[in-house]
């Protein structure tokens, strides 16, 4: 186990864009693009794999006991989007971050504005898909959660 954690946290103190804070038992890791952070219990670390993008990135997969995994690259932790039923799953990238929520909502808004009800009802749910798949791995959504709300209730007021 000490193993693992060591590899763990040799990785964020070496990163550009995570920040630590380490616990008796666990490990939290905020990301500096938008102070999200997830905690991580030492005793779910199922094992810590060291893996190299195609560009020569290096990346650790963290497998917990529970089955769900996350990457932990070098600014940003990612994970695999949630399900949902009637999304084109396929179409969505297999591993995305937290900053995706931002990119999908802004494309919504253009889809919004530029009257493309067809588009937005699909960018929310790539936006809830996303957000339920950072939810499942340990990160707080809640504020993102009313964006769609707020978004369409706005327009609908104007």
């Amino acid at each position: 186990m000490k193993e693992k954690l060591d590899k763990l946290l040799e990785h964020v103190k070496s990163s550009v864009g995570l920040q630590y804070n380490l616990k008796t038992n666990s490990l939290e890791i905020s990301q500096k693009q938008d102070n999200k952070y997830i905690k991580i219990d030492f005793s779910e670390i199922e094992e810590v794999l060291f893996r190299d993008e195609t560009e020569h990135k290096p990346f650790l997969q963290v497998n917990f006991v529970c089955g769900k995994k996350i990457l932990v690259t070098d600014e940003l932790i990612g994970f695999k989007p949630m399900p949902l039923p009637g999304l084109k799953f396929e179409k969505l990238p297999k591993v995305v971050t937290t900053t995706d929520l931002v990119s999908v909502f802004e494309a919504a808004e253009e889809a919004l504005s530029a009257g493309m009800h067809d588009e937005v009802d699909s960018l929310k749910q790539v936006f809830t898909a996303i957000l339920r798949g950072g939810e499942n791995v340990g990160f707080d959504l809640t504020p993102e959660r009313d964006w769609f709300t707020r978004l369409l209730s706005a327009k609908a007021s104007a």
